[in-house]
């Protein structure tokens, strides 16, 4: 029998993309909130399966797995689907914008949310950065739009790959966070092929599951609501 992982999350975090990926690769799975509120992630026992104390990590059976893309692609790589193998000649396509996701996308999309840490408190050059970042992300977001446009196996397609996914959540928070933020420079409609690759997801049953589990509301991607989690906290 497959041994059950076990996912160390907090509501609509990073983790909700994992979640999304053993959900939909059917795999067995336990969750242990990581109480971002009490700031469990800088206890010891955190930090001793993920000494950098982020979201979200994921203890298998060759030990515990931190960094949101090394885990989807572990998980594509040990279960098969969700991706191109290892020997598909559309692997590294797939590959360069699993990690432009990763390390280009979110990275400019962490610095969005906490300006403060990147560039300390000073209120104008805050503002600064952010509207330099959100530029950035728009870019980045005409890119992925004009990838989705030429629907290639991995991006967009009848079901899911773990990119969707990454970006779906993404998209969800860039629509949410920060909370009192002016979000006016984010708008869905200018991304016709995304949206509808968000419409596609919302119908799985993937995230029928994740919305009851992490309080995510009916159209979490297309008309996302803050998350109302049955525990732990959004924040």
């Amino acid at each position: 029998m497959m041994q059950r992982y076990r996912l160390h999350y907090a509501p609509d975090n990073a983790s909700l993309v994992i979640r999304l990926a053993l959900e939909e690769l059917g795999l067995p799975y336990e969750t242990c909130l990581v109480d971002r509120r009490n700031g469990a992630q800088n206890s010891a026992a955190y930090r001793a399966i993920n000494p950098n104390g982020l979201i979200p990590v994921l203890e298998t059976p060759d030990g515990p797995i931190f960094e949101t893309a090394a885990i989807l692609l572990w998980l594509t790589d040990r279960h098969g689907g969700m991706a191109p193998t290892p020997d598909s000649a559309e692997r590294a396509s797939f590959l360069k914008w699993l990690f432009f996701a990763s390390n280009t996308l979110h990275a400019d999309l962490r610095v969005s949310f906490y300006p403060g840490k990147y560039i300390g408190a000073d209120a104008k050059n805050q503002l600064a950065l952010t509207y330099g970042i959100q530029q950035r992300l728009t870019m980045h977001l005409r890119h992925l739009d004009d990838l989705a446009a030429r629907r290639p196996a991995w991006f967009g397609a009848a079901r899911p790959s773990v990119l969707d996914y990454y970006l779906g959540c993404m998209m969800r928070w860039m629509a949410l966070y920060p909370a009192k933020s002016d979000r006016s420079w984010f708008q869905l409609a200018d991304y016709p092929h995304l949206q509808a690759l968000l419409m596609r997801l919302e119908a799985r049953a993937a995230v029928r599951t994740a919305q009851t589990a992490e309080g995510l509301g009916d159209t979490p991607f297309t008309q996302p609501q803050l998350a109302h989690p049955p525990e732990g906290s959004a924040t």
